[in-house]
């Protein structure tokens, strides 16, 4: 049989230097875990506009399609700022997540103990928080029509739709219900159901989906304002957060800050089964380009890397292999190793992007 595909599409800014240590690590699958992958690359983002005039070109738009996942590392820059909202980057990240019917977006919020105290809140609220924020991401307000800027009485007026259909809420929901029952059993849905009609069905949505397919679930509601209030409150009273995508988009970010830093932060966006079994699947850091410091070798490499253990773990079905990687991270950083966004008020020299990688390669190889 041959080995399961990949497509890294590295994208902008600091996306290239933290997808090298990603194909490092996978390439140490293959040769010690006899886990290989057939990886190809292409542009996304403003590198494909640099080249092709678009942030996305059907042809790799058509071999994402094909692929077994796709691992993306980032997209913009400052230097895309002025371009036609059509050509900007971004359009290329949303046309992937749309074409592919990416509907649900798993963003982990997970605190390691040794970064417990590089947090903004107390030791005691965040040490061992372990959220997993189920985010439906190819509707709602950033997909609905009508859209756009146009002259009403004389004065510019900017219109998005929130819409969303009964059967993506459902399907979302069952994504959330599915992922509770191999975790702690617990989903709390956030919607602003007291001042907007989509609100009303999502909440009525999730609840006869739960009702009727998923019983031994323990099912909540919450406002998403208050849900904002209670992630820097209390994070550690939720297990599954289900919500939309405006929501969603908000509210993984507020979490995302709870573990310390955004280069610690994967994320899993997928769709339905394909021929073979797998769900569509894009992995991908939940941080942006950071052009500030690209090219420069500072970088935390640990989301990308995260992200990959997320496709080995949903996409693939290796498990094990995925926590063997969570664990040679859990012990890089237990033993000190540290980016420069890690680097604690003792100060110290921080690792450089392909060190950080060398530790993880190295308590890789210590776990055998």
């Amino acid at each position: 049989m041959s080995n399961p595909s990949l497509l890294i599409l590295a994208g902008d800014g600091i996306g290239p230097e933290v997808m090298d240590e990603v194909k490092r690590i996978i390439t140490w699958f293959g040769e010690k875990r006899d886990l290989g992958f057939d990886v190809t690359e292409d542009l996304v983002g403003g590198c494909a506009y640099d080249v092709h005039g678009v942030p996305l070109t059907d042809a790799t738009m058509a071999h994402a399609q094909e692929v077994d996942a796709v691992l993306l590392g980032a997209v913009g820059g400052p230097q895309y700022d002025n371009l036609d909202f059509s050509v900007k980057p971004e359009r290329g990240l949303l046309r992937l997540r749309k074409e592919m019917d990416l509907f649900a977006n798993l963003r982990p919020a997970q605190c390691f103990d040794a970064l417990a105290d590089f947090s903004s809140l107390k030791r005691d609220i965040v040490a061992g928080l372990d959220i997993m924020i189920v985010r439906e991401l190819t509707s709602g307000v950033y997909f609905g029509e009508p859209r756009g800027i146009h002259i009403e009485n004389g004065m510019r007026v900017g219109i998005n739709t929130q819409r969303y259909t009964e059967a993506e809420i459902a399907r979302i929901a069952r994504s959330a219900f599915e992922l509770a029952r191999k975790r702690s059993g617990k989903v709390c849905s956030m919607e602003k159901a007291n001042v907007m009609e989509s609100g009303i069905l999502w909440r009525d949505v999730v609840t006869e989906v739960h009702q009727a397919e998923y019983p031994d679930i323990e099912l909540s509601h919450m406002y998403a304002d208050n849900g904002a209030m209670q992630l820097v409150r209390a994070p550690k009273q939720f297990d599954v957060i289900l919500t939309d995508n405006l929501f969603g988009d908000i509210l993984s970010d507020c979490a995302a800050m709870l573990t310390g830093s955004l280069g610690m932060l994967p994320s899993a966006s997928l769709g339905q089964p394909m021929a073979n079994g797998r769900p569509k699947a894009m992995y991908e850091p939940v941080h942006g380009s950071a052009p500030d410091i690209a090219g420069q070798g500072k970088a935390n490499p640990i989301a990308s890397i995260l992200s990959f253990a997320m496709a080995l773990r949903y996409s693939f079905d290796q498990g094990a292999e995925a926590a063997r990687l969570e664990g040679a991270i859990a012990k890089v950083l237990e033993d000190g190793a540290r980016t420069g966004d890690l680097m604690g008020p003792e100060g110290g020299t921080p690792l450089s992007t392909t060190q950080m990688g060398d530790a993880i390669l190295a308590a890789l190889d210590a776990s055998l």
